[in-house]
């Protein structure tokens, strides 16, 4: 008998392509639809009803039937909780890798399994390795689409069950292979911003959530330059809609936020991109995950990513467990941002990261 296979299918062309290429190969194909979010989900800025007419109308091209479910109680316990505690805590979290962890890779993988599937299969940029009994996670084939960063905090358990159908492939590749196969969203454009934000203004969102408790901002020496509305709505590195207005300084470089004086209530910002107070050598971060089985040695040279669209960098590890780990850069690292994850690479494998603390 062919292998069952659920396909995550969310209306756009990456996953319609994943399921177009397992059919091709045989395999049972089941497409599933996750519903992830329910407050206010109107046309104006969630696409969540045409992402679904899409992947209908995908799936009827392939020839697979399409199934709809709905994880909105899942997501709100187990991400959407966490992404809002992050925020008053003063962190920026990246609810997309908690996610995968906890609702693409949880709760549709059992209910895939409850549908008498053998594995499940998304549309991600990653490819997956057999070595020594153990499933390694590698990045993508196109550098520009990897999203083995999203996937660090998966297990051994959950790899094992999956497949990355077009994690071989480049963007361009993906959408020429659906064009070809008459897929209505070969050219549908990808989506953007966080999940259940949509394209909606992300500052109007969290107000509905976090209260407004205003305060001042101010310079490391001290200087008085405006009010914020809330530590919560501002992230490290932020440049655009601080709210200083005309304030400069002699050589009238653009403001950035430096960091978040909790206590005191108090935003601090510095002018200039590459002001000292931006950059950093070192970090620490915990609630480590190792995708790989193990933490790596104290000592040991890697690669790691501070956020998702940044370059690989140089790093050291000078300490590491189950639980935390600390790294030394080669070079400075600009607007590390507490709640964000770092990852660590060895080479093109994915080893796993943790939360910057």
């Amino acid at each position: 008998m062919a292998e069952r296979i659920v396909v995550g299918m969310s209306g756009g062309v990456d996953s319609s392509v994943a399921a177009l290429l397992l059919k091709q190969q045989g395999c049972d194909v089941v497409g599933l639809f996750m519903k992830n979010w329910e407050d206010d989900d109107d046309d104006e800025y969630c696409s969540t009803r045409q992402d679904l007419i899409d992947a209908a109308a995908a799936a009827d091209v392939i020839g697979v039937p399409l199934e709809a479910v709905n994880f909105s109680a899942e997501y709100k316990d187990r991400v959407f909780a966490e992404f809002l505690r992050e925020y008053r805590a003063g962190r920026t979290p990246n609810p997309d890798v908690l996610c995968n962890a906890e609702i693409k890779f949880k709760a549709f993988l059992d209910h895939a399994m409850a549908l008498g599937a053998s594995r499940i299969a998304t549309g991600h940029y990653a490819q997956l390795r057999d070595r020594d009994g153990a499933v390694e996670l590698l990045r993508g084939a196109d550098p520009g689409k990897d999203q083995s960063y999203f996937l660090h905090r998966l297990t051994q358990g959950q790899l094992a069950r999956v497949r990355f159908p077009i994690g071989h492939l480049r963007k361009p590749e993906v959408r020429r292979l659906a064009r070809e196969a008459g897929l209505p969203n070969h050219a549908k454009k990808d989506s953007t911003g966080i999940c259940f934000i949509g394209e909606r203004p992300f500052r109007e969102f969290l107000n509905r959530y976090l209260p407004r408790e205003p305060g001042p901002i101010m310079t490391p020496e001290g200087r008085r330059v405006g009010e914020h509305v809330g530590l919560a709505f501002y992230t490290i590195g932020q440049r655009k809609g601080i709210g200083i207005g005309g304030v400069r300084n002699g050589d009238g470089e653009a403001w950035y936020v430096a960091a978040k004086d909790l206590p005191a209530n108090t935003l601090v910002v510095v002018q200039g991109h590459d002001h000292p107070a931006l950059l950093t050598r070192t970090l620490k971060a915990q609630d480590a995950s190792w995708v790989g089985g193990e933490a790596p040695r104290e000592g040991s040279d890697h690669a790691a990513k501070t956020r998702y669209r940044q370059a690989d960098s140089p790093c050291r590890v000078t300490r590491s467990d189950d639980e935390s780990i600390a790294l030394e850069f080669a070079q400075p690292q600009w607007a590390v941002t507490p709640g964000q994850s770092v990852v660590l690479y060895d080479r093109e494998v994915c080893l796993g990261g943790a939360v910057i603390s």
